[in-house]
């Protein structure tokens, strides 16, 4: 069981910071299950989000689009709203690659711990497709994200801030079968995302 923080919040007040959808389990962990989308441009490009940490505002790291899976829904139909709600994409679900990886993420957010156990799917967009609407937001997501932009796979290699998953410019350059490195860009891979149809279990993240 993982102990909570001296200052954690509990109940309804942890509730509320950490957002709808995530209750407390017996380890004392707030969870929920979320679904996730690499979302890539034609020049093999990754949409990602940056966010800091509502409770340590120096802290913040970049992310996939994607968040919890609402009562009701699968996985893939999650995605595909989430897509919707954060950037604008309207993705149609028998298109989605995947789940092409599966995670269960255990860390701190608003001194609140929490699990998140998710699936990750793949979506080729052109670039224009994507419009931010942040009245589409949910209000944590206005209050803690800071900027939505586009990498490519060698410069997000040798980013400095926190990428979630980890490792995600080699996951990336495996899909598309280019190499992530550390030189100039490679060009444009394949227009079809490349894989073998196995769900890749991630390492389990811990804080």
């Amino acid at each position: 069981m993982t102990a909570p923080r001296p200052d954690a919040p509990a109940g309804p007040e942890a509730e509320g910071l950490v957002g709808a959808g995530w209750r407390r389990g017996p380890d004392g962990l707030y969870a929920r299950r979320g679904a996730r989308v690499v979302v890539l441009d034609d020049d093999d490009r990754l949409l990602l989000l940056r966010a800091h940490d509502a409770g340590e505002p120096t802290r913040s790291w970049w992310f996939t689009v994607g968040g919890g899976i609402d009562p009701g829904e699968d996985a893939r139909a999650a995605a595909v709203r989430e897509a919707w709600e954060e950037v604008g994409l309207r993705l149609d679900p028998t298109h989605l690659v995947g789940p092409v990886w599966t995670r269960s993420a255990v860390f701190d957010f608003a001194r609140v711990h929490c699990r998140q156990d998710e699936e990750f799917f793949v979506a080729r967009v052109a670039a224009h497709e994507v419009r931010v609407d942040r009245s589409t937001w949910t209000v944590i997501e206005q209050d803690t994200v800071d900027e939505v932009r586009w990498w490519s796979i060698p410069d997000l290699a040798r980013c400095t801030t926190q990428v979630y998953p980890e490792g995600l410019a080699d996951l990336a350059a495996d899909l598309v079968g280019a190499e992530s490195g550390r030189g100039p860009a490679a060009g444009p891979g394949d227009p079809e995302v490349r894989w073998d149809g196995v769900t890749v279990t991630l390492p389990a993240q811990r804080p």
